[in-house]
């Protein structure tokens, strides 16, 4: 009964060790999901790699999926912050949005009509 207990075992811890290096390997992967990474599949495939050179690349891909930031970029301006293209075109669009309110609240309040008060 032991001998089956032992060999069940052994098959567990064999089993675990086998699922939780794919695991590992994948670390990487799910961190460049998460940040929305564009190099996601390659940072995929090369932990596969790795994996097959036991995890010789694996710090590498580690550094590669954590350098990106979609908030951000990659990072490496120097600290100072860069407004990406996307968001400048949108500032314009709600930018020209707001001004062709504001001119046409103007054209309905009655665009002639000006203030001849003597101000002090």
């Amino acid at each position: 009964m032991l001998d089956y207990f032992a060999l069940g075992l052994l098959v567990f811890v064999g089993l675990v060790l086998f699922y939780g290096i794919i695991v590992l390997h994948d670390i990487p992967y799910e961190i460049a999901v998460h940040r929305n990474h564009p190099h996601q599949d390659a940072i995929h495939a090369t932990g596969w790699v790795s994996l097959f050179t036991l995890h010789a690349l694996w710090p590498f891909l580690w550094i590669w999926a954590m350098l990106y930031r979609e908030d951000r970029g990659w990072g490496l301006s120097g600290g100072v912050s860069k407004t990406p293209l996307s968001d400048l075109e949108r500032q314009v669009q709600e930018l020209q949005q707001r001004v062709a309110q504001l001119e046409a609240e103007h054209a309905r309040s009655g665009h002639g009509r000006q203030d001849s008060g003597g101000g002090v």
